[in-house]
Parts: structure tokens; sequence; C-alpha cells
């Protein structure tokens, strides 16, 4: 059975249990960014995504901003018109709680990883609440494979086959920091985040609300002293907010443009190696 564990303050281990060295491959759903009781969310989207990752037994992992809760009575950005019917009655910051509680719960056998985002520190700082703890406490009894995660932090995946442990495979993340970029897309950051996580093997980022793939390549001189050649993948998830289709609001304003929407698959399986030994594959693609 696979088992979660948390081996220091931000990282996160998902040890994987396979029959044998060709099993079927593993899928994971990588997700930021849901904003899930703003208007202008596209749950429908969402939902198809969670309930794809059912039907591929995927492990769900989401890096924050998750609720996008910004019509607290101390947020300058709160309007009421902006505000979901279900939310309408009764104190905020719990309704948006229970209604996620209920939203995901259907979902929370698959779901590992949980991380606050800056949507959620806002409320934290603001309103002496953490939201993305709180959600958590009420999944955890439910979701057995369930760990809080932070802002910033790694998620070491260990699969394991017939003949042993086949090597990990390393996921930094960050749930992301600065403006949208709209030219670079902010792939001028994957330079410094490269530098910053050596020993990733998947580099994950969200926050801005747009997207991209990028690979890096790198030369490696291994335990032998013999040289190799690997890629440092480096994503960003999208999510799931649309603010422009009203023609009207603070991001329209703002000159805001169009962005991407959705997730990431990730696909993770173990091959033989020329020497005759197993390593661990991965691909990544766009969850639309």
């Amino acid at each position: 059975m696979p088992e979660t564990r948390r081996p220091s303050a931000n990282v996160i281990q998902l040890d994987l249990e396979k029959p044998g060295a060709y099993a079927e491959p593993v899928w994971f759903l990588l997700r930021s960014d849901a904003h899930h009781d703003a208007v202008g969310a596209d749950r429908e989207l969402e939902e198809k995504h969670l309930r794809e990752a059912l039907d591929r037994k995927a492990y769900i992992l989401d890096i924050g901003d998750l609720f996008d809760c910004m019509q607290g009575r101390y947020d300058k950005r709160s309007d009421r018109s902006a505000l979901r019917e279900e939310y309408q009655h009764g104190p905020y910051l719990d309704r948006l709680v229970d209604v996620a509680a209920e939203r995901y719960r259907p979902f929370l056998e698959r779901w590992v990883l949980m991380s606050p985002g800056n949507h959620e520190t806002s409320v934290a700082k603001h309103n002496d609440t953490n939201l993305t703890e709180r959600l958590y406490a009420r999944m955890k009894p439910h979701a057995p494979l369930l760990q809080m995660g932070t802002y910033q932090g790694f998620v070491r995946i260990r699969p394991k086959i017939a003949s042993g442990r086949c090597g990990n495979l390393t996921i930094a993340y960050h749930h992301g920091f600065g403006g949208s970029a709209p030219v670079t897309r902010g792939t001028i950051q994957t330079n410094r985040m490269a530098i910053a996580y050596p020993d990733a093997d998947l580099v994950w980022s969200g926050h801005t609300h747009t997207e991209f793939y990028l690979s890096i390549a790198r030369l490696r001189l291994n335990a032998a002293d013999s040289v190799e050649r690997d890629e440092q993948i480096h994503i960003r998830s999208p999510g799931y907010k649309e603010d422009l289709k009203k023609g009207e609001g603070w991001a329209v304003e703002k000159g805001f443009m169009p962005q991407s929407l959705g997730a990431w698959w990730m696909k993770l399986w173990i091959e033989k190696t020329a020497k005759g030994s197993h390593g661990i594959r991965f691909s990544v693609e766009a969850a639309k």
C-alpha cells in the first residue's frame, strides 16, 4: 500500500509499491490556483480533472490558492457582487471551509499534498485564521495519504519494485511570486530556480495564472566519474480562475490578458536501463 510521511518540515515523501518492473504507469494531477469559491472559477473544468484523476487512480497534489477568499471584511478587494450564493449567509470564512470540505470529499482518497498560497496566507495575516490548516483538519480523517505542505517545499516519490528500490523522483514546488510577466510568462525565473533546486527532477510553481513547460539540459558527473546528461523540467500551472469574460471588474481595469486554464498530468513509470538496472522515467502533459 502507498504511504506518505514527512521526514522534515517542508519535505513530503510518498512511497509507492509496484508489483513488478513493468507495471502500469502511475499518474499524478499537479494543480494550483483553483480559486474554487470565486465567481469566475471554472468549476466544471476543475471537477472534470478531479474525476479523471479518480479514473486514472492518480495522486492529487495542490500547491495553493485553492481558496480565492477575497470577500472578507478586512480585504480591500472585497465585492459583494463577487460572492457566490452559498457564501451569502453565515460567517464568511467558516462557510468557505464548510463548502470546500464538502466539495472535495469525493476525491480525498487520492489527495497527497495540500499547501497554502498567497490568498490563504493573506487571510491568515489579516484574520488570524488559517484556511488551509482548517480544511486539512476537516479532510485528513477521510484522506489517508494527505499531508499538509508549506508555501515552498519538496515531494519525493519513491517507487519500489520486486527487485527493490529503483531511485527517487524529486519535485521542488513553490506556490509562486511576482507578477504575471505578460511577455516572458515568468520563464526567466526558471534560471534562478534551477540554481536554487539543483537536486530536483521537476520544478513546479503556480500563482501567476500562466502556463509553461521548459526543460533545462545538464551535464552531471556521477559517482563513477562518468559524465551523464539529464534534463530538469520546469512547469507552471495556470489554475481555474477566469476574470475577463464579463468585460468588467478589477482584472479588466488592470489590463490583464486572457490566461490558460487547467493543470498538469504527470506520468511516472519504471524501465530497464542499458546496464540492466531499473530507473524512473516521467513525463508531463497539460490537463485541459
